[in-house]
């Protein structure tokens, strides 16, 4: 079993940037990959970004591309979803979810379905 807990959220202002981290704990951590997901009020949960066991491969939403960086530290048992240039479309509250396999490429890290575990997620909101 795995417990993710995610942390880094809050309030600010469009432009600016945040970081989010999700803390791991239970099953070994370089097990399985690692994503985050958004969901918006009254939207269906939309994927953000996904990242290897490893860290090698990555892959991001193309709403997010170029502005959210995903990475891990396998040591720290920790995934981070670094978000900059936000605009208030990325409200949304976000949470991290821990694949069912050590890695994944287009859609097998996009649909929510391939994910056994998730956080209880964090509220981001930016403001105009």
């Amino acid at each position: 079993q795995v417990q993710l807990v995610e942390s880094g959220g809050g309030l600010v202002q469009a432009g600016g940037s945040l970081r989010l981290s999700c803390a791991a704990s239970g099953r070994a951590f370089s097990d399985y990959a690692m994503g985050w997901f958004r969901q918006a009020p009254g939207k269906e949960r939309e994927f953000v970004a996904a990242i290897a066991w490893n860290g090698g491969s990555t892959y991001h939403a193309d709403s997010v591309k170029g502005r959210f960086t995903i990475s891990r530290d396998n040591a720290k048992n920790t995934v981070y979803l670094q978000m900059n240039s936000l605009t208030p479309e990325d409200t949304a509250v976000y949470y991290c979810a821990g694949h069912r396999s050590a890695g994944c490429s287009g859609s097998g890290c996009s649909r929510a379905s391939v994910y056994a575990y998730w956080g209880q997620g964090t509220q981001v909101t930016v403001s105009s």
